[in-house]
């Protein structure tokens, strides 16, 4: 997995420009500590992931990104505010033999500010827009907020446990949409659930288990039972009301130039006031966008955007992407506030970053030096 001089070259230039604009570079381990990163990205990424044991250390993982090491580097001693650039390999299992290449180096940069969130989200996103204009890539950007969601599923009028569903499952758009046509009514229980709960209908959890030690697979029965009980609970709680479901398929659905996006979401608000915080964040980073010479009038937002991207995104998101739709983003970020408390032991500070994929930045520029 020898990465060519040429695109290391290039992600330092680029990790420079960061650097003349402000930033601090900063270096990270290739190996990381998989326990930390499979309990933040998910069993996921351990398909795509590089994973060995250490003697010592335990079970390590080639790093799948920076943001994770950079951010405890920052949480265990950073001054505040920061801005830091990097530039390096990141490792990356492909399904498909010459589909992309599994070690490919990144650029990047990362604001850590505790005030003025927005300008923070503005200046990554300008900075990273003005760097490949500077070099002749004029890309289709686009830009999206997890936040809005997420405010979305926390209003809604229905049990704990079905928004917690919802929410662990915002970065799995096609089981998200599964869970929601179910709890709206609009599709069918599942057969396997609705047999479990036949079967628990002709008597209690504890006399299924003792029926049948099979079913208890690995668990203990005080697991069964609680998980027993809440499949019991699930099946007794009433759909989503058909207005409020409407409005989160409306809000998934939606793309618009971001003027335009903002306005839609502004005259739902009133039906669905739990987003209006997260829709105030929105406008003030158009604003701040604006400041820095982004036309928001016709950048393109979507509300589902970065949804298929590392889960630790809570808010603002964004890509700049290619004519060829089979290309991956050539650069994209987000917001991930969020991810600081859970690895600051205590402490957090918001936080966004942004990379560029160098070698297909150098491959989209023709190959020019």
């Amino acid at each position: 997995m020898q990465t060519p001089g040429p695109e290391r070259a290039r992600s330092d230039r680029l990790a420079d420009w960061f650097v003349a604009k402000g930033a601090t570079r900063i270096e990270a381990d290739i190996l990381q500590p998989a326990e930390t990163l499979l309990d933040l990205y998910g069993e996921d990424i351990r398909a795509r992931a590089y994973i060995t044991a250490d003697p010592l250390r335990g079970e390590m993982m080639l790093r799948p990104d920076f943001t994770v090491p950079v951010v405890q580097q920052h949480m265990t001693g950073g001054a505040e505010p920061a801005i830091y650039a990097y530039s390096g390999p990141v490792f990356r299992k492909q399904d498909r033999a010459g589909d992309r290449p599994s070690e490919y180096h990144q650029a990047g940069i990362e604001v850590f500010r505790r005030d003025m969130p927005e300008q923070s989200d503005a200046l990554v996103f300008s900075l990273i827009n003005q760097v490949l204009a500077e070099n002749g890539l004029h890309l289709r950007p686009v830009i999206g907020d997890i936040g809005i969601l997420m405010a979305a599923v926390r209003g809604l009028a229905t049990t704990d446990r079905r928004k917690q569903a919802l929410l662990r499952h915002i970065w799995r758009p096609h089981r998200f949409r599964a869970l929601l046509d179910r709890f709206s009514g609009r599709a069918p229980m599942p057969a396997a659930r609705k047999q479990v709960l036949d079967r628990l209908g002709q008597g209690s959890p504890a006399d299924l288990i003792a029926q049948a030690g099979a079913f208890t697979g690995l668990r203990s029965a005080d697991e069964i039972t609680a998980r027993a009980e809440a499949l019991i609970e699930d099946a007794r709680t009433r759909p989503l009301a058909a207005p409020e479901a409407a409005l989160l398929y409306d809000l998934l659905s939606l793309q618009a130039p971001s003027r335009a996006a903002l306005d839609h979401l502004r005259g739902i608000t009133p039906l669905l006031p739990a987003i209006t915080p997260a829709v105030d964040r929105f406008a003030a980073r158009l604003t701040a966008l604006s400041s820095h010479g982004i036309d928001v009038e016709t950048l393109p937002f979507e509300a589902s955007h970065g949804r298929t991207s590392l889960e630790y995104y809570d808010g603002f998101v964004f890509s700049f992407l290619a004519d060829d739709p089979s290309l991956p983003p050539v650069a994209s970020g987000g917001r991930y506030d969020a991810l600081t408390a859970v690895l600051g032991q205590g402490k957090s500070i918001p936080a966004v970053g942004g990379v560029i994929r160098a070698g297909l930045f150098a491959c989209l520029q023709g190959g020019k030096p």
